[in-house]
């Protein structure tokens, strides 16, 4: 097995908050050298919740895992000279730059194309009409809230920053594409990225947009029931909660074996006038297959369903808290190749890496959160050749931080 898939290329990340952040260490965790650079005494995301004892925050860390961490005073001249030295350094795998900040001056595209004429930079925005926007101000407006809940008690966010992750992958992806195109022209690029665009596609992607135009149908909130097909959640006897759901003919025709409601439920579907042989039937006919599946749950404990649902087709699985998941789930641990426990600055805890799987290519272990400013000097020899004269002065002046 190989090196790491993205030995080699270097890429400088100028970020705060989710989507940047998790675009360098997706490729981090891929074996590119990322690194991310804070102003002096960290950017607006260092001390994000949740944090630990000593009030470190652990979501830092968790999302700056890997990187190489570097400090410099980017409101200073000096300081952005320094930045784009290390952005337009030279070298193969270099000239590759991130932000979701905003940046003018020395950090300006054509600015790092003048020195640097094959440099990659990949930006992200908040809003394609130049305003600015975070995932939960996208998020409202692309309709999502409104169809997600009962319904009946207005519209319900999402505690997942689904456009955060999205963009920060989609981040990830252009900047390997840019790179794609450099290797094959010599030819660098500007890639810009709006967060709304990301929720706006995906609405436009999954058909909801095509729904309203098409069928001028405006999706509804539907509790936990699964749009298209039969899924709904459960309440088991020991007071935990189970989702169930059948997409195919075949984890339909093995989830009403399991539960033993074969006959009763077709005779009452016939009755009213339902069919269960296709999604739709079965999506129509939601509610009384849930009033038959009910009882059912509420009668047996989670193990108890567990033993019943054995067969591999089924489609189910237990609601749980975080805790519960470390505690009960084996994917969840260091039986998975992609967690392994490891030692932070912030302490010790069950890390991820990357979840993709290469053949020939070797896993990166999971990486550490460094601590705020930790490779400036050494960032600094090996990228700009700076000597250690250099770096106390740079230092002295206030322009750099961290460890020198």
């Amino acid at each position: 097995m190989s090196h790491p898939i993205l030995t080699g290329l270097r890429v400088v990340e100028f970020s705060a908050f989710v989507a940047a952040p998790l675009s360098g260490l997706t490729l981090a965790q891929l074996g590119a050298d990322v690194i991310r650079v804070d102003p002096i005494g960290g950017n607006i995301d260092t001390t994000r919740m949740p944090v630990n004892g000593e009030g470190k925050s652990l979501y830092w860390a968790s999302l700056n895992k890997g990187k190489r961490s570097v400090e410099i005073d980017v409101r200073s001249p000096q300081g952005r000279k320094v930045l784009q030295d290390m952005i337009t350094a030279p070298g193969p795998g270099g000239g590759i730059f991130v932000t979701n900040l905003s940046v003018d001056g020395e950090l300006a595209y054509e600015a790092l194309k003048a020195r640097r004429a094959d440099v990659i930079m990949v930006q992200l925005i908040g809003s394609s009409d130049g305003g600015n926007a975070l995932d939960y101000t996208v998020n409202c407006a692309a309709g999502f809230p409104m169809v997600t809940g009962d319904g009946k008690s207005g519209p319900v966010n999402h505690v997942l920053p689904a456009w955060d992750l999205v963009a920060g992958l989609t981040l990830a992806t252009g900047i390997l594409a840019a790179e794609r195109h450099r290797r094959e022209t010599g030819e660098g690029q500007f890639v810009r990225l709006a967060l709304s665009d990301v929720a706006f596609a995906a609405a436009s992607n999954l058909g909801y947009l095509a729904e309203v135009e098409v069928n001028d149908a405006d999706r509804k909130a539907d509790g936990n029931f699964l749009y298209g097909a039969y899924g709904d959640a459960f309440d088991t006897a020991d007071g935990r909660r189970v989702m169930a759901l059948a997409i195919t003919d075949r984890q339909w025709k093995v989830l009403v074996r399991a539960i033993g409601m074969e006959d009763a439920l077709k005779s009452a579907a016939d009755a009213l006038g339902h069919s269960l042989d296709t999604e739709v039937g079965r999506y129509n006919a939601r509610e009384l297959i849930s009033a038959f599946f009910r009882p059912w749950f509420a009668k047996h404990t989670l193990e108890q369903i567990a033993a019943k649902f054995t067969d591999r087709s089924l489609l189910w699985g237990p609601y749980r808290t975080f805790r519960q998941m470390l505690a009960e789930d084996p994917r969840v641990s260091e039986a998975n190749p992609m967690f392994t426990r490891v030692e932070h600055p912030v302490g010790r805890f069950l890390t991820a890496g990357t979840p993709l799987a290469f053949s020939e290519s070797a896993r990166v272990p999971a990486g550490v959160g460094p601590v705020l400013g930790q490779d400036t000097g050494a960032v600094l020899k090996r990228v700009l050749g700076m000597d250690d004269a250099a770096l106390a002065a740079l230092r002295d002046a206030g322009v750099i931080g961290g460890r020198v």
